[in-house]
């Protein structure tokens, strides 16, 4: 059949370029010491960043959660799917980011996909201008796509050249869409100079932080903490997959943006609620975010960052300094990332190869990423595996 013919004629391509994508099959909880394919492995891949993801007391709200609701909510939101436990964790999380947003509401998605999608159809139509970081994520370069906006993409983090595309647009609506932290270079969105230029043009700041809520901000409220923002203009979207452990995401903002979204938000209206019992855990991971655990682990995971950095000795390849739980070491051809990735499998470390067109070409890279759960010790011989395996490659 010439379409499958077609299908395998483009994987084979993939293949030959170092490009192509395999699964992993793990057998046990997400956490640093893991069983993958039958093999004990040290992983420095996760996003949960906080070492939430199989907390005892997470686990335990989740079991209760399910005895309490069920294991599925049975429609949306809007017809009968919202249940006590959606309704409570938007209220804490509306509290929780209330510092940092005017009159704040918060709505809770199934994925930060959905949430980015929600958001940007919904306050961005035809008639609108959509300002893009030119390194933002998947999910919000789709949501741009589906605004049918017009739309100018600025280069990374250059904030003149956006504050000039935003003075010459005559847009009644305009929306700056930015990633806080970004997922392949680890650094930080210039978020207190893109909200000034928003506040002064008058145009939305929407902001996904993806990886940073939890993990930034003295009480993990986030990029908004870390860079002590507060603004009606903004419109703050954050994951509840990575640091906080769970899954689904919020969108926080004011409350008249939160209830336009309900009316308007395509990806919020038209599809079945998430589990409740995920929202009853949720609770639990918010409380250990905000509390003097998230504290702790926040400064373990920042002592860990700074130990990496003093203990990579690399010549060739490039560590992209951040502060945060991502740590790219970028190394360039997709081939010897991929080898370099085997290597350290083979000496049971976990570190996934990000190659094109997730990273510009020429920049293939080993994406570590660490965990609050990870020890001094691990994190030691994650170093001395780079700094032997750079030498010899």
């Amino acid at each position: 059949m010439q379409l499958i013919a077609t299908l395998e004629s483009e994987l084979q391509q993939l293949e030959q370029r170092g490009l192509r994508r395999r699964r992993r099959i793990a057998e046990t909880p997400c956490a640093p010491r893991v069983e993958l394919d039958d093999r004990a492995m040290l992983a420095f891949c996760s996003n949960d960043y906080l070492g939430l993801a199989a907390h005892p007391r997470v686990v335990e709200a989740l079991r209760e959660g399910a005895t309490r609701y069920g294991v599925g909510s049975g429609a949306s939101h809007l017809i009968s799917g919202h249940s006590r436990a959606h309704a409570l964790l938007e209220e804490r999380l509306a509290e929780f980011m209330s510092p940092h947003l005017e009159s704040a509401r918060a709505l809770y998605f199934c994925t930060g996909y959905m949430a980015n999608l929600a958001v940007i159809t919904a306050l961005a139509g035809r008639d609108a201008a959509i300002f893009s970081e030119s390194l933002n994520h998947a999910s919000l370069i789709d949501g741009v796509r589906l605004s049918r906006a017009a739309v100018q993409v600025y280069p990374h983090g250059d904030t003149a050249a956006l504050a000039a595309m935003l003075a010459a647009s005559s847009a009644v609506t305009k929306v700056v869409v930015t990633d806080s932290v970004f997922s392949m270079d680890g650094d930080l969105a210039p978020l207190p100079a893109l909200l000034a230029l928003c506040e002064r043009h008058g145009a939305w700041l929407v902001v996904d932080d993806a990886h940073g809520f939890g993990m930034l901000g003295a009480n993990g409220r986030g990029a908004l903490e870390h860079f002590n923002l507060r603004s009606p203009y903004l419109v703050y979207m954050g994951t509840l997959g990575k640091a906080a452990g769970v899954g689904g995401a919020f969108v926080a903002a004011h409350e008249t943006v939160i209830e336009w979204l309900i009316q308007r938000a395509r990806p919020y209206i038209y599809t079945t609620a998430a589990a409740p019992a995920l929202a009853h855990a949720l609770l639990t991971s918010i409380e250990l975010i905000a509390g003097d655990e998230g504290r702790a682990r926040r400064a373990h995971l920042q002592a860990l960052i700074a130990q990496l950095d003093q203990s990579l000795q690399l010549q060739r390849w490039q560590r992209i300094a951040s502060p945060t739980a991502i740590q790219p070491i970028v190394i360039g051809s997709n081939d010897e990332t991929l080898r370099a990735a085997a290597a350290l499998y083979a000496q049971g470390l976990w570190v996934p190869a990000i190659r094109p067109p997730t990273v510009p070409l020429n920049t293939a890279r080993l994406r570590v990423t660490l965990s609050a759960a990870h020890t001094c010790d691990e994190v030691a011989q994650l170093a001395t595996a780079l700094n032997a395996l750079e030498e010899l490659a």
